[in-house]
C-alpha cells in the first residue's frame, strides 16, 4: 500500500497544478455557472500571466507519474496490494483518466470561446 500512496502524489500534483493554469479561464465560467458574481471575479485573469508556469509544472508531474507507472521497475513484495496487476491496471487506469482531464483543464481556453456564444 506504500508504493500506492509514493505515486499518487504525483497525480495529486499534476491536478493542482493544472486547476492553477486554468483558474484565469475555468474559474470565472464555474462560478457564474454556478449563480455566483461579482466584480472580484474580474481579478481572476490576473493569473493569466503565470499561467506558462502552472502548465509546465503540470507536464512535468504527468511526466513523473508516467515515469514511476512505466519505467521504473515496482517494488512492491508479492504479499502487498500493489504487487496484484489488477491494482497496478487500475493505477493505469486513473492516470490515463487524470491526464484526459488535465488536458482538457489545460485546453480550456482554446475552446471557451464556443461556451460564450
Amino acid at each position: 500500500m506504500a508504493i500506492y500512496e509514493k505515486k499518487s502524489w504525483t497525480n495529486r500534483g499534476a491536478v493542482l497544478a493544472a486547476i492553477g493554469a486554468s483558474v484565469c479561464c475555468v474559474g470565472p465560467l464555474v462560478l457564474l455557472s454556478l449563480g455566483i458574481s461579482g466584480a472580484w471575479i474580474s481579478t481572476l485573469t490576473s493569473f493569466q500571466s503565470v499561467r506558462p508556469i502552472f502548465i509546465l509544472l503540470t507536464l512535468f508531474f504527468i511526466g513523473l507519474s508516467y515515469r514511476k507507472l512505466y519505467l521504473t521497475p515496482n517494488d512492491c513484495a508479492t504479499d502487498e496490494l500493489c504487487a496484484s496487476a489488477d491494482s497496478q491496471k487500475k493505477q493505469k487506469r486513473i492516470f490515463w483518466l487524470i491526464s484526459i482531464l488535465i488536458l482538457f483543464l489545460l485546453a480550456f481556453p482554446w475552446y471557451a470561446p464556443y461556451f460564450m456564444e
